[in-house]
């Protein structure tokens, strides 16, 4: 399978997280009962599947291929992409700190929580658009035969040495379980 075949698979997952975190986010800013902890989760989540696997195999192995296939890095649309990755990583990271708080008994960081969770979807939507519809087709288009293989083979060298045996499989539980939770 072309590698970015299998980057626009793992998008369709994290889309199913987060419209559950917009459910979940909507109905914590309503004032209606969720648990806590289902934003720690989904924090687990982004940074175990969406960062850790699905940004590590673009940021490790695509950027660079793109980058030699002629893609500058620096004002182009891999930089774009590596500046929403930061900036995803920073409302994840005050989407989990306003969890904890809240989790320890702390009502006040319901809006932080809610907040940052919200910002966090739209951005991610926004630029999976760009990487479905943009980036993804260029790097088709400019990375071919071999190369294409090869960076399907680094993706699959990642999930087995990297992420380990059965850890996407944990994250494919987590993503079903926070779209039923969510709801609940």
């Amino acid at each position: 399978m072309d590698a970015t075949k299998v980057l626009m698979e793992e998008h369709r997952v994290i889309e199913r997280v987060l419209k559950a975190l917009e459910t979940a986010a909507g109905r914590l800013e309503a004032g209606e009962p969720i648990e806590p902890s289902f934003f720690l989760r989904a924090a687990e989540f982004i940074k175990g599947f969406a960062d850790g696997c699905h940004h590590h195999k673009e940021e490790g192995v695509l950027f660079p291929a793109l980058e030699a296939a002629g893609i500058p890095v620096e004002g182009g649309p891999v930089g774009v992409m590596l500046e929403e990755h930061e900036a995803g990583r920073r409302l994840t990271a005050a989407m989990r700190t306003g969890a904890e708080r809240l989790v320890a008994g702390d009502a006040s960081a319901r809006e932080t929580v809610a907040k940052s969770a919200l910002q966090y979807a739209a951005l991610l939507r926004q630029h999976i658009m760009k990487e479905d519809q943009v980036l993804f087709p260029m790097a088709d288009d400019m990375i071919r035969g071999r190369a294409q293989a090869e960076l399907a083979e680094a993706f699959q060298t990642i999930e087995r040495d990297e992420m380990g045996q059965g850890v996407h499989e944990r994250y494919m539980e987590l993503a079903a379980s926070l779209e039923r939770d969510a709801t609940r």
